[in-house]
């Protein structure tokens, strides 16, 4: 029903957010420039400076503030944080700080999928260990991506390992909220599951960790932050059932996950067809955790 609602609320809404077209990433260098923003390093490896890029409401607040952290997609192999530049700058012109973040892919650091968990675990640490000075609430931290980076976000809620030897592990890393889009969800054999698509045919060598220990649905648990995912159901890439099994999986755990599909629409929609509708979505998901106003 809470679904239902959404879906309500993003169509009677979707026309005025037409003119919040999603920004395409410009083809330039990495990492890149993203104008307005406040740019910090989270961790250092080697010669690599992980970077966060930070959109601060126009109003200075005087009181700490909501925060959602988003990871980009691109297989573990590539892309850019300027993939939810757009979600960024509406959610901070709502009044949350919304932050998008760097980590190592295959093609740029020759990492593996177990290190860009290390690396969105060690950012969200950073996060909540920075909040203070940043002007973030500190419980309440909502961390989001898509595809992969939705993978990401999954895992930093629920791997419970892959952490760096070096984390403060007093600090956690568990988000208060989750935002995921297309997200990889299963990456080994579950009951009930034909795996397909992303995360099928991955061992043990390519990820740098046996699957189940990087796989979200394997580590379900009572007490995760509140969910949800917007999924298309001609996806291919990640099949929509995997999606249904882990929602399933996490409400008979007692957790808050509400599944939003949408019919016909392949892999990465959420910044093409539906961007007005899964924006505005999320917008009213945060108004229902109460991080945002009512409009």
């Amino acid at each position: 029903m809470r679904s239902i609602l959404l879906l309500v609320f993003a169509c009677a809404t979707a026309a005025t957010l037409n003119a919040l077209e999603p920004v395409t990433a410009k083809a330039a260098g990495h990492p890149p420039t993203i104008t307005g923003t406040n740019v910090e390093t989270y961790r250092k490896i080697g010669e690599t400076e992980l970077k966060v890029w930070i959109f601060n409401p126009a109003t200075k607040a005087d009181k700490p503030l909501p925060c959602v952290v988003f990871f980009f997609g691109g297989g573990w192999s590539s892309g850019t944080p300027t993939q939810f530049e757009p979600q960024s700058r509406h959610l901070a012109s709502r009044g949350m700080i919304a932050i998008v973040a760097d980590y190592r892919v295959k093609s740029r650091q020759n990492a593996l999928p177990s290190d860009c968990v290390s690396d969105a675990k060690a950012c969200v640490r950073w996060v909540r260990a920075n909040a203070a000075r940043l002007g973030i609430d500190p419980e309440r931290i909502a961390v989001g991506g898509g595809s992969a980076g939705g993978h990401l976000a999954a895992a930093v809620a629920t791997v419970p390992g892959l952490d760096s030897a070096k984390d403060d592990k007093a600090v956690s890393c568990l988000p208060n909220a989750l935002v995921l889009y297309n997200p990889g969800t299963v990456m080994a054999p579950f009951p009930g599951l034909e795996l397909k698509g992303f995360g099928a045919g991955l061992n043990k060598a390519k990820f740098g960790c046996e699957p189940t220990e990087i796989s979200p649905i394997h580590h379900v648990k009572k007490g995760l932050p509140p969910t949800i995912i917007f999924h298309g159901k001609a996806d291919t890439t990640v099949p929509y059932a995997t999606v249904e099994k882990f929602t399933e999986v996490m409400k008979a755990a007692g957790n808050r996950c509400e599944l939003v599909g949408f019919e016909g629409q392949p892999h990465g929609f959420f910044n093409k067809a539906k961007y007005p509708e899964t924006l505005a979505a999320t917008d009213a998901f945060f108004v229902s955790l109460g991080y945002l106003p009512k409009k």
